[in-house]
């Protein structure tokens, strides 16, 4: 509780009793104790289930996730507004997602969904209808316009949502980020929800669990082509260099194997489009050669503030991997906002770095931004 009131109370004097608010319903158990805790703190809330664009060829599951929402914000006796963001979403998400793939990059649809849809085409149109905030179930913590890690680290969210602004953060609330998980669930049970126990949602921001290789497929011209080992010598075939990215270890398959001492498993260091071929390694011991220490990124956006050159950061380029010691050592501020650059210096050599993924950087606690790996 004291985390949720010292939340609220951070808002610049503005979130006061009886602000409207609208919460971003996506069926599941954070959302739902999002809208039930600020209903509960006197705020005129209204539940809105946001609906995408999903291919025909792919089983539809937005309207049980609508459903399960509905019965939430019924529970809640709130209003629920379903809003169609089908255009903004295949836009801003998709096409954009498979222009990234395409390029021989990887691309991280979740921030671009948080981005485009979620803090942009839904908070424009609650805007224009007296919305004083909306809020999310993010694990995040918005205090003073600052954003700081969530209570639960497990659960932390602020990878991806690292294009938000200072500005964005004026109006909106993450009111579960300073609880953990497990606290969640007993509040939802408190305030008997009807999806208390409902597992959380896992894949494509959206659209749900989906293996991302067959629906790329369907957009992507790949052809399939050799495995390479660390040596250059072809051991086994995959089916398109467009559809995997560095540090995967399924969907291609192996027909030679040297003898080692351990069955360790093959997992891709490098990929190479132009020649349609992957490069896979099962050495466990000592860092790859692909790696380094210098790591340039575009489109940056800072938060709240720009770091200082040279200034102790950490930052990592995947989702809950560790978070490793750096510092910018360049920052280009030649357009505001997602036009700047960036270099950042590691304190010890990366192998994991993947072009087209995102590179957030922290403060201690603090998110202070990120920028896409060149």
């Amino acid at each position: 509780m004291i985390a949720i009131i010292k939340i609220m109370s951070s808002q610049d004097k503005k979130n006061e009793m009886g602000k409207r608010v609208f919460v971003g319903m996506s069926g599941g158990v954070d959302s739902s104790v999002s809208a039930a805790l600020l209903k509960r703190d006197g705020h005129d809330v209204t539940g809105v289930f946001i609906k995408v664009w999903q291919p025909d060829w792919l089983e539809c599951n937005w309207r049980e996730e609508r459903l399960e929402a509905m019965r939430a914000t019924a529970h809640l006796g709130i209003p629920f507004v379903t809003l169609d963001l089908v255009k903004e979403y295949k836009a801003g998400v998709i096409d954009y997602m498979i222009a990234e793939y395409a390029a021989g990059r990887t691309p991280n649809p979740d921030v671009m969904c948080n981005r485009e849809v979620k803090f942009g085409a839904f908070w424009k149109w609650a805007k224009a209808r007296g919305a004083d905030f909306i809020a999310t179930g993010h694990y995040a913590q918005n205090i003073d316009r600052r954003m700081l890690i969530s209570k639960d680290s497990n659960k932390d969210q602020t990878y991806f949502l690292w294009t938000l602004t200072s500005d964005d953060l004026e109006h909106v609330l993450f009111p579960v980020g300073g609880m953990t998980k497990p606290e969640v669930r007993v509040l939802a049970k408190k305030f008997k929800l009807p999806n208390a126990d409902k597992k959380d949602s896992q894949g494509l921001c959206f659209i749900g669990k989906v293996d991302l290789k067959e629906f790329l497929k369907h957009y992507i011209n790949a052809k399939p082509g050799a495995v390479l080992d660390d040596q250059g010598k072809a051991i086994g075939k995959h089916p398109g260099s467009l559809l995997f990215t560095i540090g995967e270890r399924h969907g291609f398959t192996i027909g030679y194997k040297e003898k080692t001492p351990s069955d360790a498993p093959y997992y891709v260091i490098a990929k190479n489009v132009v020649a349609n071929t992957i490069t896979v390694s099962n050495k466990q011991d000592g860092l790859l050669p692909r790696a380094k220490k210098t790591i340039d990124i575009i489109r940056v956006n800072w938060i709240s503030r720009t770091p200082k050159i040279g200034e102790p950061l950490r930052a990592r380029s995947r989702y809950r991997e560790t978070l490793y010691f750096c510092k910018a050592s360049a920052i280009s501020n030649t357009r505001d906002g997602l036009g700047d650059t960036a270099t950042i210096e590691f304190d010890q050599p990366q192998d994991t770095i993947t072009p087209g993924q995102s590179l957030v950087l922290y403060d201690d606690q603090e998110c202070l931004g990120g920028g896409i790996i060149v």
